[in-house]
């Protein structure tokens, strides 16, 4: 698995996650897919992501 592939992978789950939390714990967890959203969008933009360095340091190969 690359490194792209892992973070789109890991940002599904959260979306997916929180999806479900705010159905049946809290309306707050929405939060939780803004955050994932504006770190994917400001990632577009300037390359920084701190889920791509974790994977990188974990052994993962870029795309």
């Amino acid at each position: 698995m690359t490194i792209n592939r892992a973070v789109m992978a890991l940002a599904g789950f959260i979306v997916l996650l929180s999806v479900v939390l705010t159905q049946f714990v809290s309306p707050h967890f929405v939060w939780l897919t803004v955050f994932v959203g504006a770190n994917l969008f400001q990632y577009a933009f300037t390359g920084f992501c701190p889920a791509a360095m974790i994977f990188s340091r974990l052994g993962l190969k870029p795309a």
